[in-house]
């Protein structure tokens, strides 16, 4: 994508700023780390999914060489809750056990194999109970919660129009039950902290994490000591997808523990099976749908019913399915909805977030009836959409009017352009020997920032400080976890200041740098912490203006900077070097360093009908997958993926079609090969042996495409991206295993056994009800 006119280094694919650290091995990701005199941590797991009348003898483990405490939930000084949206996680199990990976007791050693010998040696005994595994089990045991509140987590409702009356009208109606199971969120470095207690009575913990601050009020829970004893430093993070968000408070929590009690630093590090069982993992779902439409294929009608599997204890699963209820109609206008969703308690490891936050669910179910609807009504899908997309004066499932920023049709436009879609669609399915090859479309959207749910959270800070040498220094609350947060910061700055992009340096997260920032979560981080940078670098130009208009007798206005120079706004122009403007304003003692603020854009929602303004700007997406099906295997192989994305002004292209790359990876994960295997509360394939994830050899031809576009509230005109290119692209893949075979599928993954079985047993393939 060319630069654009209006900025020098926004709009450009500079290189990103750890890209060389990253590819010689030479960043230090936290397991790298070691600190003096530092113990290893270990935390011995429930292997039973519930359990009551628990009790721990770690005597034995206690007379090994080398080991230093045994702690179990008697020995926390502060409160035993992870605080997150409810309080009904404990860091440690005290009396019950409510899934297989619950934390039991901690043990802090000298070595690595002293602590793998005394995990071993603690006897647990308890009172085994039946546990409740599904969530049709949850609710038919509705008079045996899990927990005293109930086995309902949460539940939702949005209510517009007259549904009935919409479905009266519609001359056609379909509807389905569609379920996805459990994804693992595959990052490649396991969750680790290290724990570090200082001489002045505070505490410093490093790791692996999305969220500082969620970590810092965890960590002053536990130990019961206030928040200013507290500091959280993010070190490197190799990988999260969300799940970085809610556990880390868990896992710091547990060296902290250790490192209180040892008055020693703890290195706390999950092994691969450890993390797989005990972390959080995305939602698994049951969604019945069902839509109306008029003959002349005018969308009218939308009723659902979202049942969220969010495991043994709540974490983040009230606003995982509040967002999956906002996005349950997709981008489509309709004037009659009723969707209800719940999320029930299960004995299983909880669920948590995971790129995308509760909309991949939903959005299969969704997309995947959207393609039925027009297929009863005789209609290209891809026409069916583009009648009922949203554009700017139309209303969301929510009642919320959009005023700007809506590109959808220009990305179905893109994304039909580059995938050839008419000449396929009119030639598809083409069956070839053993392989049928068909096409199929998905078009979303993804509402940026936490909203309305969360918008008491939905804030940002930043501090940029200039120096005189032209370099500067920010710090920021929200974090790289690999999605090239610190290059974008880094181009926005550049920009503010009017200094090379080389100058300057995002620095690591530390919470005692900025205030609370709010997580690194919904693809907020260029928006919110862009936007807090552009307000800190506004209060430190304004100043150099003043100075600056002295030196050219102009008012400040009439000023402005960029390549490293003070440039006015006059005919002709005049110019002076920025280096003098800096040491002018030294030398009158101007402060060049600042605190930036950020508050997100107003929303309103009323909870009781679901309608308001659920999220202040949307970005969106169209994605048309090209599939080719095994009919001997059941093998789904891509042969292409065009990805167009409306995402606002893209500050680095590169890093968005990076984006693109990876989420659409990820999303054939999810859609194709990605399955977690439960056995009775248990997972079976904790391991990359046997939970398959994709490699840079499954996937290929991969076509992103980034529609031109600006929102007016945001830094220099963007949105967000990083959930966005992940959640369309299973029922994108779908559509075209339907499209081939001529059989719609109501489970993902689409695994080869699943598809051979229908393929052979052709009448055992659902049917959509009339």
């Amino acid at each position: 994508m060319p630069t654009s006119k209006k900025y020098k280094i926004v709009g450009t694919s500079v290189i990103r700023e750890d890209a060389l650290h990253k590819v010689t091995g030479q960043l230090k990701f936290i397991d790298d780390y070691k600190f003096p005199n530092m113990l290893y941590g270990k935390v011995l797991f429930s292997k039973v999914p519930r359990a009551k009348s628990l009790k721990i003898d770690y005597s034995r483990a206690l007379k090994i060489e080398g080991i230093q405490t045994i702690l179990t939930a008697k020995d926390i000084p502060g409160t035993n809750v992870v605080p997150l949206i409810k309080d009904d996680w404990p860091f440690l199990a005290n009396s019950e056990i409510r899934h297989i990976g619950e934390a039991l007791a901690l043990i802090a050693g000298e070595s690595k194999e002293a602590i793998e010998e005394a995990v071993d040696k603690i006897k647990v005994s308890y009172e085994e109970i039946e546990p409740i595994l599904t969530i049709e089990d949850s609710i038919k045991r509705k008079d045996d919660p899990i927990l005293p509140d109930g086995n309902i987590i949460s539940e939702y409702v949005i209510k517009k129009g007259d549904i009935k009356k919409g479905f009266e009208e519609a001359d056609v109606v379909v509807q389905g039950e569609f379920r996805t199971h459990n994804q693992e969120h595959a990052y490649l470095e396991p969750q680790g902290m290290i724990a570090v207690p200082e001489s002045d009575g505070t505490i410093t913990v490093y790791g692996s994490m999305q969220c500082p601050f969620y970590v810092h009020n965890a960590v002053s829970r536990i130990l019961g000591i206030p928040l200013n004893k507290v500091k959280v430093i993010q070190t490197p993070t190799g990988g999260g997808f969300g799940g970085k968000e809610d556990v880390p408070s868990l896992v710091a929590g547990w060296a902290s523990l250790l490192a209180y009690h040892t008055k020693r630093p703890v290195k706390l590090i999950l092994t691969r099976e450890e993390d797989f069982i005990s972390m959080s993992k995305r939602h698994a779902s049951i969604v019945r749908h069902k839509l109306g439409a008029k003959k002349d294929g005018t969308l009218i009608a939308c009723e659902s019913e979202i049942l969220f599997d969010g495991g043994a204890y709540s974490t983040l699963t009230p606003v995982v399915l509040w967002r999956g209820t906002i996005h349950m109609l997709g981008p489509y206008y309709c004037p009659n909805i009723y969707i209800k969703s719940y999320a029930y308690r299960t004995n299983k490891v909880p669920a948590g977030a995971f790129r995308g936050f509760g909309s991949p669910q939903v959005i299969f179910a969704g997309e995947s009836l959207i393609d039925e609807l027009a297929y009863k009504l005789n209609m290209d899908p891809l026409e069916f959409r583009r009648k009922n997309a949203l554009t700017v004066g139309k209303q969301t499932a929510t009642g919320h009017r959009l005023n700007e920023s809506v590109n959808l049709i220009e990305t179905i436009e893109a994304a039909r352009k580059e995938s050839n879609w008419e000449d396929k669609w009119k030639t598809y399915p083409i069956i070839k020997g053993n392989k049928a090859r068909g096409i199929g479309i998905s078009t979303i959207m993804y509402g940026v920032g936490l909203g309305a749910g969360g918008k008491k959270i939905d804030r940002s800070a930043a501090f940029v400080e200039l120096h005189s040498d032209l370099s500067a220094k920010v710090s920021v609350g929200t974090t790289e976890i690999g999605q090239g947060m610190r290059t974008v910061l880094a181009q926005i700055t550049a920009e503010a200041l009017g200094i090379p992009y080389e100058n300057v340096y995002i620095e690591m997260t530390d919470t005692s740098k900025v205030p609370d920032s709010g997580p690194t979560v919904a693809s907020r981080s260029t928006f919110m912490s862009g936007n807090a940078i552009l307000n800190a670098c506004e209060k430190i130009t304004n100043r150099m203006k003043m100075v600056a208009g002295k030196l050219f007798n102009l008012p400040p206005e009439k000023i402005y900077f960029e390549n490293s120079t003070a440039i006015t706004r006059t005919r002709p122009k005049q110019t002076l070097p920025l280096k003098k403007i800096v040491d002018k304003c030294l030398e009158e003692r101007v402060p060049l360093a600042d605190f930036g603020w950020f508050i997100a854009p107003f929303t309103s929602f009323d909870n009781k009908t679901g309608q308001g303004e659920a999220y202040y700007v949307y970005s969106f997406m169209t994605n048309i997958a090209e599939v080719e099906v095994d009919l001997k295997t059941g093998v789904v192989e891509l042969i292409k993926m065009s990805s167009a994305v409306d995402i606002g002004q893209p500050i680095n292209p590169e890093g968005v079609r990076g984006q693109i790359y990876g989420g659409v990876v990820q999303g054939l994960g999810y859609a194709l090969l990605e399955k977690v295997i439960w056995e009775n509360g248990k997972i079976i394939n904790p391991e990359f042996a046997t939970y398959i994830i994709p490699t840079i050899k499954d996937f290929d031809n991969i076509v992103p495409i980034i529609v031109p576009g600006s929102y007016s509230k945001g830094p220099y005109g963007a949105k967000g991206i990083g959930e966005l290119p992940l959640m369309g692209i299973a029922p994108a893949v779908a559509n075209a295993v339907r499209n081939a075979l001529g059989i719609r599928f109501y489970e993902i993954p689409l695994l080869p056994e699943l598809i051979f079985e229908k393929l052979i047993n052709p009448d055992s393939s659902e049917k959509l009800s009339k």
